[in-house]
Formats: structure tokens, sequence, C-alpha cells
């Protein structure tokens, strides 16, 4: 896809998907792309991201007061130097707070292969957009799940990269102990090009790790061949619908994985998770809270304002339980080099549906969507999220996605066994039939 042919496919199909904020056709036909890893290659990022001439909205109201940027992103820039052309800015839930880009400001955006369908979030945007064809390569952010829940639903790859990897420097924040970025495709080779376009130490994000880059493109077609591969069990188990459960199974079977292993105490590391995100997210925004309640989005509101009210024990102890989650977690790779678990509990459920049901239970919907990437990204393990189509029988034309989880700084190995499974057929990211 080029850049014109990018700009048309937006015009002919975002009046039905509504992923994108702005779009930049006149620095996209002006751009005179270098000859590197992404010569000419379309590319969007989700509103968040600063971009020279933009307000970054972060999927607010607030922020449409604030200044256009005079420079763009550090990933932006980097896309930019390895020759891909940006051609616009995309949707999101509010500050990033969501898991399925319902905006009460811009309006949801729509799954591209069921409209009547959530797209995932918070970077509902990003995912959406390379679903429907109209960019080949998006950027998004991943707090709790904010790559790996769209990916899942609109069928594209996502990396969600180890914390620190990735630079964050012009982009708005959530939660600075968790916050991470990483590119969405509509292929594992597009995705390993992007990631190692971006990877290097920049010295303005006290949180990016000072490593070289480490390609993945060096290794991404060596296969699955020794790499010992383990399905997840137990939390990631039983809150998981059967579809879920079935995609899983698929990609285990495809990789001969027979070993099952659980994680201790999973649960108490999505609480520490979710305490975390609330009190950091809330201290960020608690002068706007304060001055302006009715310009937030409701749902959001009340999540920041309950975060705010939580007691400074509660967080040290969220951490302490993180940090011990993660020693618990890093011994089971000792014999594991890449675990396999689902990306959502279900397939899209369809625009404002309130509840899940999971193991008897009906749980809050927006919440519960990222019941599996929460304990993964409170860790800042590398993942990346493949989709697997046709596992759910009531709804066969929906993708659901499966989570390839590395040891840290090994996004390598799970991109290997991403394109191992794209090349068997096993996953696929077919473009929507808008």
């Amino acid at each position: 896809m080029n850049v014109r042919e990018s700009l048309a496919r937006i015009t002919a199909t975002d009046g039905t998907v509504n992923a994108f904020t702005a779009v930049l056709a006149e620095r996209a036909l002006a751009a005179r792309p270098t000859d590197g890893l992404l010569h000419g290659v379309p590319y969007a990022v989700k509103n968040l991201f600063d971009v020279a001439g933009l307000q970054t909205l972060a999927g607010s109201r607030i922020e449409r007061d604030a200044e256009p940027k005079t420079t763009d992103a550090v990933l932006v820039q980097r896309l930019d130097a390895a020759g891909a052309v940006l051609v616009g800015a995309l949707n999101m839930d509010e500050y990033a707070y969501g898991f399925t880009t319902e905006n009460s400001h811009e309006g949801p955006t729509c799954n591209p292969h069921d409209p009547t369908r959530v797209a995932g979030g918070s970077s509902g945007g990003s995912a959406a957009a390379v679903a429907a064809g109209q960019v080949p390569l998006a950027l998004g952010s991943d707090t709790n799940g904010s790559i790996r829940v769209p990916s899942s639903l609109c069928g594209v790859y996502g990396l969600k990269p180890t914390f620190g990897r990735l630079p964050r420097t012009g982009s708005y924040p959530f939660v600075a102990s968790l916050d991470h970025l990483g590119p969405f495709a509509d292929g594992v080779e597009l995705l390993a090009r992007a990631y190692d376009a971006m990877q290097g130490p920049d010295a303005d994000d006290p949180a990016c790790a000072q490593r070289p880059v480490e390609s993945a493109m060096a290794t991404l077609d060596d296969g699955a061949r020794g790499l010992r591969v383990a399905v997840l069990g137990g939390w990631f188990r039983t809150m998981a619908q059967p579809p879920a459960r079935a995609a899983v199974d698929r990609v285990a079977q495809a990789l001969g994985a027979q070993q099952t292993v659980e994680w201790p105490e999973v649960d108490r590391a999505r609480a520490a998770a979710f305490v975390i995100t609330n009190s950091e997210g809330a201290a960020l925004h608690l002068p706007d809270l304060r001055r302006r309640p009715n310009d937030f989005d409701p749902h959001t509101r009340d999540r920041f304002l309950a975060g705010a009210l939580l007691p400074a024990a509660w967080v040290a102890r969220a951490h302490r339980v993180r940090h011990w989650f993660a020693r618990q977690v890093a011994r089971s790779f000792e014999g594991v080099d890449v675990f396999l678990a689902p990306a959502t509990p279900c397939v899209a459920p369809p625009i404002g549906t309130e509840h899940l049901e999971l193991e008897g239970r009906q749980l809050p919907m927006r919440a519960s969507l990222g019941l599996l990437t929460q304990p993964v990204s409170c860790i800042g393990l590398p993942v990346v999220t493949v989709p697997v189509w046709g596992c759910d029988p009531a709804a066969p034309h929906l993708p659901i996605g499966v989570q390839l989880i590395a040891a840290p700084w090994r996004e390598d190995r799970a991109l290997r066994l991403a394109r191992a499974l794209e090349k068997a057929g096993v996953v696929h990211a077919p473009v929507a039939k808008l």
C-alpha cells in the first residue's frame, strides 16, 4: 500500500470505522521518504503521540484547549527516519483509560469486521485502522492491555515490548510506571521492522533502558525450533470463554506445546495493577478533576476520582505485590521461553455491552476485557498478540487473539513464533470487507 492508496481507503471507509481524529494528507503527500526499513509505508498514530501542528488530544475534551505541538514524538521521528510516512492521528479511550474506545467526545471506533461491535481499547483506533486496510502500520500504547486487547478484537498483530524498551518521549502519559508504546501491523515482518526501527536509548525518557538496538529481523525466520513453549493455565484458563481457550489450544497444537504452567496469585497481580493505575492516573489529572470535572467522560472521571481516594498504604502494598509477582514469574522462564495465553476473554462484544459472563458470574465488560493482559503488563513482559479466526461458532467472522509472552528483552522469540504461525497459516490478519 502506498500513501495515496492509504488516503483513498481512509476516505472510503472511515465514515463507518471512525478510526481517525485527524488526517494529514498534505504532510503525507509532501513527504520524501528515506530508503530505510520502512520505505514508503503509510502509518498512523494514537492521538496521544505528539505530532507537529496537531494538538495531542489523548482522547479528551480538555486537551482541545492546548497549543498544537511543534515537534513529533521520538517514535514518530524514528519511523519517519526509517522511511515510513505519517498519514494521521487515531481515536482512543479518553486519557487511555479504557478497553473499548467508546469515546464520548469523538464517538466510538467500530470494529471493521463487524461495525456493531467494539474495536477494543484504549488503542482502538490504531487496531481498527490496520484491520480496515487504512494503513498497514499504526502505533499505540499499552498500560494494562491497550495494544493486546484491540489487536485481539480487530484481528491484527500487536507488540507490547518490554517495559523501557521503546522511549515514550513526546507521548501523553497515563501511568508512568506501567506505560508501554508499541506497533500494530497487518503482518509479522512489518511489525518486526517497525520495532527494530524504533529501538534505541533516549535520555529524555528516564524509564527507557540504555540498551543498543537488538534486531528482531535478524532471527525472524528462524522458526520455532529450539524454543520451549508452554500454555498458561489457572487464571488464564478459568477467566476465558470457550472461544478464547480454543484459540490458545490451536496455537499450542501448531507449536507442539504440551506443558501447562500456572503462575501464582495472578488475581492479586491484576488487583495490584488496578490500584497502581487508579492512583497514578488520578494524581496526574487531579487539577482538572477539581477545575473541570464535567469535561471528562463520566466513566473516566469516576475511575480517577476513585483512584484519588485510595490510601497510600494500598498503593505501597500494590507495588510490593507487583515486585513479588515479577520474581515468581521470572523463575518460570528458567524452563520455558514463551508462554501462551488468551489476549481477551471473549470476541468483540457489541457496542454498549455492559456485562461479560464468566464462570457463571456477570462482570463489568469495560474493565474485564483486560482480565488476561493486566497481570502481564504489570510486570513489563514483552508480548506479541496473534489473531486466530473461527473459534466462536456464534460469531465465526470474528477473531480472537493469543498472547505470546516472552522473558524481558526477548521480543525476538515471540516474534519468531508469530512469524512461524503466520507462515503455517495458523494466524493471519486479513483486511475487513467493509
